[in-house]
């Protein structure tokens, strides 16, 4: 496993990342929960979404400072992803991993970044707030623009469809199976 460091917009580089690398994400980072991605597919990306990376987020932000930033459970998107990485999005960053389609739509076009649930005060230590769009979502689901300091990344499904998460899943049944056979 090798450690890249990478900058947004994000680039082809992200193709070359296989499922497993480490890496740290720099550069504007946008957050997006359920409702942020409704209000997205109704009423259009309100930022440029070529290279874009998007974190699967609802963070806590006082006085205009990141508190908490930790990742939502990322499944609850795996229907509404599309269309961003059919608009240039390169990375969507969460926990969890993420389903077949999205593994599908990700090939050839990029990345799902994974971050440790249960390090929000770790994550938000390495953000600041930039601003924000549809803030009459509140605060978990509007879509806060936030600029990431080296922030550690586990890439969890790559470019080709290799998936971390697939591959503990299939194991523990393996394992599972020899246990109860």
């Amino acid at each position: 496993m090798k450690l890249t460091a990478l900058r947004t917009p994000l680039g082809p580089e992200v193709l070359d990342l296989i499922a497993g690398d480490r890496v740290t994400l720099s550069g504007t980072v946008f957050t997006a929960r359920d409702e942020a991605h409704e209000m997205m597919h109704e009423k259009g990306i309100p930022f440029d979404p070529e290279g874009a990376a998007v974190y699967h987020c609802g963070p806590i932000i006082t006085d205009n400072r990141v508190v908490a930033a930790g990742p939502t459970t990322s499944a609850r998107m795996n229907a509404c992803s599309g269309f961003l990485l059919e608009r240039g999005v390169r990375a969507l960053i969460g926990k969890g991993g993420m389903g077949a389609d999205v593994r599908s739509q990700l090939k050839g076009r990029g990345v799902y970044l994974a971050f440790t649930g249960g390090c929000a005060a770790l994550a938000a230590s390495r953000m600041c707030v930039k601003g924000v769009y549809f803030p009459e979502l509140g605060m978990a689901e509007a879509v806060w623009i936030l600029s990431f300091d080296e922030v550690p990344l586990v890439v969890g499904i790559d470019s080709r469809g290799n998936d971390l998460f697939l591959d503990v899943e299939r194991r523990a049944n393996l394992e599972f199976s020899a246990m109860f056979s």
